[in-house]
């Protein structure tokens, strides 16, 4: 079982037309303020970002951003959040947002989401953390993937243990609960060249 304090939640800083992908942010924002976990994320209050960090604060949640000081013209950080990390670079934003989280969760999101999703299960693959990730659905956004990583699989290209870290919910209580219920991952053993 994983003890949730802090959840880093992964999503866009663009909210799509379609009003499901603002409300599944919105959804997963209040509940994890009304559980007292506590939100860390990209530190943006535009898009899916703004509306997650604004739902959890609107019902007294802490909320933790990390943003490099090169994205604030282009995300615009949000100066209402409970504690706003500035960073030096991409690479540190992921490493505290990381540090910071006891789980993973991704909404729909573009390139950045996607690259923090497969770096977070890439490094509980290699055993740099144990931590459960979920990728939150909203209208089969994630249908895409999770074929792809079974492709993976399929092909012996990804072993089962590393098919296994990355899970799928339809709702903000069913990613909770995927997340709650994970047993931490052990790391794959890998072989280097000088290891026989």
């Amino acid at each position: 079982m994983t003890v949730l304090r802090s959840v880093c939640v992964f999503c866009g800083s663009s909210a799509p037309e379609d009003p499901r992908y603002r409300n599944a942010a919105r959804a997963l924002g209040t509940l994890l303020a009304r559980r007292g976990i506590t939100l860390v994320y990209g530190g943006g209050r535009v898009g899916l970002m703004g509306e997650l960090a604004d739902a959890a604060l609107a019902q007294g949640g802490r909320v933790i951003g990390v943003i490099p000081v090169g994205l604030f013209a282009r995300e615009v950080n949000h100066t209402g959040v409970t504690e706003l990390h500035e960073v030096g670079s991409m690479h540190e934003r992921k490493r505290l947002m990381y540090d910071l989280a006891d789980a993973f969760t991704a909404l729909p999101g573009g390139l950045g989401t996607l690259e923090e999703v497969a770096e977070a299960a890439t490094w509980s693959q290699i055993g740099l953390h144990s931590k459960p990730l979920v990728l939150l659905d909203v209208d089969g956004f994630w249908e895409s993937l999770v074929a792809q990583l079974d492709r993976m699989a399929g092909v012996g290209l990804l072993r089962p243990a590393g098919r296994s870290l990355i899970q799928r919910a339809g709702s903000a209580e069913e990613a909770l609960a995927v997340l709650a219920a994970a047993e931490p991952a052990p790391p794959e053993k890998w072989i280097t060249g000088d290891q026989r």
